[in-house]
């Protein structure tokens, strides 16, 4: 049995080293890019916070308000979104892409390496986005921590790091320009939402978020469908095309089913009189995918009321946010 066990930990480290040496030395010295157990780690410890320990810290403690911080948070990820989609673009959507069967350029041109440092800041980027889970511990807001959400959040940067560390760039990068430019607009309403009851006439398109989110997974699946019609097609790891596309779709029938409970048999619709929190956004108490997205993903399906017709929803996160929470009912 001994003997067994320590066979199986060798074979096991020696896929290990094989899946190392096989990361792109371009990206290989970026954050957090040296191996997948430092970011193993901190999403297995996001998962402990947020199903574990943060809820026991704050079951006898007020939800803190954070307003400011969300506002800053919201703002700054709007900014970060803007400068991926314009690196994305120069890097090789705007320039040298045909947008169809799209290799990875392995080369040290500017252009390629320019593509390695976006990709890898939007991996990144899923790192900073746990927060949004973390906001909801700390202010108590439980129903919006769905089992999609936090699926979405920690599912999407473990598989985007392979993404990154084996193909950055190429038709398989898509996905996350297009996640990305929803992530402008997503961010920017929750920026709205958080700054209070004034900005919260603006916030009438909530229902046209759902929309956006549906259209960018037909995007991102209907421009990886191309490579199973091709003749031929030397983008190097299928794999990646695989996996965007089973993720769009599947998310997809999952927005798509929340659109029609919502908007078409309305049994998602909000009522009238919902307690507002005190920021002036109402509490939310749902979920969706994100993604993304990846397309978080992302839904952010979002959940609002008015009260006294001053406040419109808070809208809850992307891929995995709002509108999903009570969809395992529907």
């Amino acid at each position: 049995m001994l003997q067994e066990m320590k066979e199986f930990g060798s074979h096991a480290m020696d896929i290990y080293d094989y899946l190392v040496a096989g990361i792109d030395p371009r990206v290989k010295n970026h954050f957090l890019m040296q191996s997948p157990i430092p970011m193993t780690v901190i999403l297995l410890c996001y998962l402990f916070f947020v199903l574990y320990l943060g809820p026991r810290i704050m079951a006898n403690r007020k939800p803190f308000q954070l307003k400011e911080a969300m506002i800053v948070y919201n703002f700054a990820l709007v900014a970060l979104s803007i400068y991926i989609v314009y690196e994305f673009l120069m890097s090789g959507w705007a320039t040298t892409y045909t947008w169809r069967c799209d290799a990875i350029d392995v080369s040290n041109s500017p252009q390629a390496l320019r593509m390695v440092e976006v990709a890898w800041l939007f991996w990144f980027s899923k790192i900073i986005e746990l927060m949004d889970t973390m906001f909801f511990v700390l202010r108590k807001k439980s129903g919006q921590i769905t089992f999609l959400h936090i699926f979405h959040h920690s599912f999407m940067p473990w598989t985007w790091w392979w993404g990154v560390g084996y193909a950055p760039g190429g038709m398989g990068s898509f996905h996350a320009m297009v996640n990305s430019s929803v992530h402008v607009i997503m961010y920017f309403y929750y920026f709205l939402a958080a700054a209070g009851p004034r900005f919260q006439k603006f916030l009438w398109w909530k229902k046209y978020m759902t929309a956006i989110q549906l259209i960018q997974f037909v995007l991102v699946s209907l421009h990886v469908t191309q490579y199973y019609f091709m003749d031929s097609c030397d983008y190097q790891f299928p794999m990646i095309i695989h996996m965007v596309w089973v993720y769009g779709t599947f998310f997809f029938v999952l927005f798509s089913n929340f659109w029609v409970q919502a908007y078409v048999k309305g049994k998602r619709l909000p009522k009238q009189g919902i307690k507002t929190s005190q920021n002036g956004a109402t509490a939310a108490s749902s979920s969706a995918p994100t993604v993304y997205a990846n397309g978080k993903h992302h839904e952010n399906g979002l959940k609002h009321g008015t009260s006294n017709g001053t406040s419109n929803g808070s809208a809850h996160h992307e891929n995995g946010s709002a509108p999903m929470g009570k969809m395992k009912k529907a």
